[in-house]
């Protein structure tokens, strides 16, 4: 158990470190400073009201009027104070955790995007699952819940601190039981329910990320679950994603019962045992009857201040799943893991697109796709590459585009800023259709002439009439045909006018009209550009044909080009 919370300890440490080292330490520390002045100008007026509360106690026993009155002026002077320091301790609070949450979001999708990380995740084998929710829900629960608990432990200190000495002064004994107790108490509650409390916590915020998943899935291809009537299939799934949520809660529940148990009979002796102890001296009139009250208050607020981790248990626990969830995902993020010893393809920049010798595996190495290939394109032509379903096609393309590196050869291609790729799956992005139009290259200035003049290029001339304009938002994906989707993914090209085009089965939803009009429309562009396609009528667009294989052999074969093909 003890190696368990040094580790969640230094997994803490190794996310949190770099906000409060970094960039914009001084302003972290500073708003914390800030949390910790009125935390603690809140502790002393603590002290004041609990002794308070006892003095009006005691004047109300032995009818002194005056004292009294003196004392409820006191309590009103304090409570003057009291509530706008409560206010404003709960806003530095807030606003810094706000302010922790954006660098350290700012930080893991930095990450997230950067050599790609996201789409290796995608394609290799690893435990890391759901890192739409580590982002957004770990990430906000690790700030909130990491702020709460150091708080909660200046304040406990603080108590301890300030009311220890007036417990001290009113029984000593009580002092030495409360200590003892309280450890007692804390090392009972971390051994017995310390890991089966981590490992059901943590199963339940996978389950109920997987839960998620599954109905964002069925929101996503609602149209293609109707169409094939799949709604008892997916239904079930649902179900019995819940069914493991329900199952998980279940078992967390039965330890939580018999936390609450020990709790709850844990935390009862520390209402009544100041009474006790004390009873005999108020009894002998040797002390004022409302030092009962005070010892009380003291007695309960030192209890409670070390009995942190007890009264918190259960918070913590969850706080630690959370913690290793976040942890192994940042360690994916900042170390991947180092490539084994296998072969890997090497890619050159240069004006041209070409591949020398290149065999290409699956990311696994489990499966060779191609073997050998040597092609050249040559500059402002074509090339199509055909073949049965599954032979490699679509993975040429990810190799050209450096997704996949599995293998050995070499791949020549100019900068990435010159060229663009049309995924077999056309991309709608959340925005304009300004934006899906300028996409990847949002910043650029086009007038709206210009990309009306593109849209009746791909046929799709009433498309800016129909939604409102440029500027209209829409769930494009939802209220665009799959041919539609295609045509507006075609107009980027036009848009961006990259020198290079790489097109994955791009024009697959289309019509013979439609699919001639767009490629008719690429090649008077001047662009270079590799497709990948099934219909022989593609062939009438590029200049030769690279054919691959099942059996991961290649061959080139022209359809009337002006330059040939480079092979080998």
């Amino acid at each position: 158990m003890d190696r368990l919370n040094l580790r969640v300890v230094q997994q803490f440490w190794a996310i949190a470190r770099p906000y409060w080292f970094g960039d914009q330490k001084w302003q972290a520390r500073g708003l914390l400073l800030g949390v910790v002045l009125f935390l603690l100008a809140y502790t002393g007026l603590s002290v004041v009201l609990n002794n308070k509360r006892g003095v009006l106690i005691s004047a109300l026993s032995a009818q002194d009027e005056s004292r009294f009155w003196q004392t409820v002026l006191i309590f009103l002077g304090v409570l003057i104070i009291y509530a706008p320091l409560l206010a404003g301790y709960t806003y530095l609070r807030d606003r810094l955790s706000l302010q922790w949450r954006r660098w350290l979001t700012h930080r893991f999708v930095d990450h997230y995007f950067h050599d790609r990380a996201y789409y290796n995740l995608h394609i290799l084998d690893t435990d890391i699952d759901n890192p739409d929710q580590r982002i957004a829900e770990d990430v906000r629960s690790f700030t909130q819940e990491s702020l709460t608990f150091l708080l909660v432990l200046v304040e406990s200190v603080l108590s301890v601190v300030a009311f220890s000495s007036v417990l001290w002064g009113i029984s000593r004994p009580l002092v030495f039981f409360l200590v003892l107790y309280a450890l007692l108490g804390t090392l009972v509650t971390t051994v017995v329910f310390g890991k089966p409390l981590v490992r059901l916590n943590f199963e339940q915020l996978k389950k109920e990320a997987n839960l998620r998943f599954s109905l964002v899935r069925v929101r996503e291809n609602a149209e293609a679950i109707a169409f094939y009537r799949g709604e008892e299939q997916e239904s079930n799934q649902v179900k019995q994603r819940f069914l493991e949520v329900f199952e998980n809660v279940k078992r967390l529940l039965v330890w939580e019962l018999n936390l609450n148990m020990v709790t709850n009979a844990y935390e009862f002796i520390p209402f009544i045992l100041p009474a006790l102890v004390v009873a005999p001296a108020i009894f002998a009139g040797e002390m004022e009857v409302g030092k009962v009250s005070e010892a009380q208050g003291a007695f309960i607020r030192v209890f409670f201040s070390l009995n942190v981790v007890v009264a918190r248990f259960q918070a913590l626990t969850t706080f630690g799943a959370g913690i290793n969830r976040l942890y192994s995902f940042a360690e994916f993020l900042e170390h991947p893991a180092p490539a084994e010893e296998q072969p890997r393809i090497e890619t050159v920049t240069a004006e041209k697109l070409a591949v020398e010798e290149l065999t290409l595996q699956t990311p696994n190495h489990q499966r060779t796709l191609v073997k050998d290939l040597s092609v050249e394109v040559p500059v402002q032509q074509g090339l199509l590459v055909m073949g049965p379903s599954g032979c490699g096609k679509s993975s040429l393309l990810r190799a050209i585009a450096g997704l996949w590196t599995a293998g050995k050869g070499t791949i020549i291609r100019p900068e990435s800023d010159q060229i663009l790729f049309l995924p077999q799956r056309p991309y709608m992005v959340l925005g304009t259709l300004r934006d899906q139009l300028l996409y990847p290259n949002t910043h650029l200035e086009v007038e709206d002439e210009q990309l009306q003049q593109v849209l009746e290029q791909v046929n799709l001339a009433d498309l800016a009439e129909r939604f409102g304009g440029f500027d209209a938002e829409q769930d494009w994906s939802d209220v665009l045909s799959l041919g539609e989707q295609q045509r507006l993914t075609f107009a980027r090209l036009l848009v961006n006018q990259p020198s290079y085009a790489i097109l994955d089965e791009a024009t697959s939803a289309l019509d013979v009209g439609n699919e001639e009009r767009l490629y008719q429309t690429l090649q008077a562009s001047g662009a270079t550009f590799l497709s990948v396609g099934h219909r022989s009528t593609l062939t009438n667009y590029h200049q030769a044909v690279l054919e691959l294989g099942q059996d991961q052999t290649w061959q080139v074969r022209q359809t009337g080009s002006v330059q040939p093909m480079i092979a080998s």
